[in-house]
């Protein structure tokens, strides 16, 4: 459901403007992979010596790309969802489906992901723990937290967009009707 005809909230257009910072500054994280790719290749076969670490390093920042960009595809509305069968129905019908979709599926999925990524990550962290191939790369708990960080944000997108759903349903909580730049 796009966000036309679903009116802004003071909340979501907070979180658009924060979460659109960050999914803009995140995607340059595809550039440092490309070069990161880029020298790889060029040290393997060209110098003949590939090195794990920046094999690892790749993983790691197109893990971090896409897990960050989950809640900037969310706040731009670029998610696949059920757009295919929605597309002839009525906004306020869509809203409903939205509604009972984020309370029946979303944010349960995201209390998961947020409450069993805390113990993954204290444990990761607790143990030190590294890489399991020779000469990969330290702190296995760092990338193991960008999960806790990509579910707060996507909890963040949730909310805001809930928040317009709960406005244009029940008119609370107070609607504020300007663009949200970025958009």
């Amino acid at each position: 459901m796009h966000h036309v005809g679903l009116p802004e909230t003071r909340f979501s257009i907070a979180a658009d403007r924060f979460l659109t910072r960050v999914g803009e500054g995140v995607s340059w994280i595809w550039v440092v992979l490309v070069a990161v790719v880029t020298v790889n290749v060029v040290m393997r076969y060209v110098l003949g010596k590939g090195l794990i670490q920046f094999e690892e390093l790749q993983w790691h920042l197109y893990a971090i790309g896409f897990m960050l960009g989950f809640a900037w595809v969310t706040v731009r509305d670029d998610d696949v969802r059920i757009d295919v069968l929605s597309e002839k129905w009525g906004l306020e019908r869509r809203a409903w489906i939205e509604f009972y979709g984020m309370v029946l599926f979303f944010f349960p999925l995201l209390a998961v992901f947020l409450i069993f990524s805390v113990p993954y990550i204290a444990y990761s962290f607790s143990i030190h723990e590294v890489s399991e191939a020779p000469g990969g790369l330290p702190y296995r708990w760092a990338i193991k937290a960008v999960i806790l960080v990509a579910f707060v944000l996507l909890a963040i997108a949730a909310i805001a967009r809930f928040s317009r759903v709960l406005s244009y349903l029940f008119g609370t909580p107070k609607a504020v009707r300007q663009p949200v730049p970025g958009r």
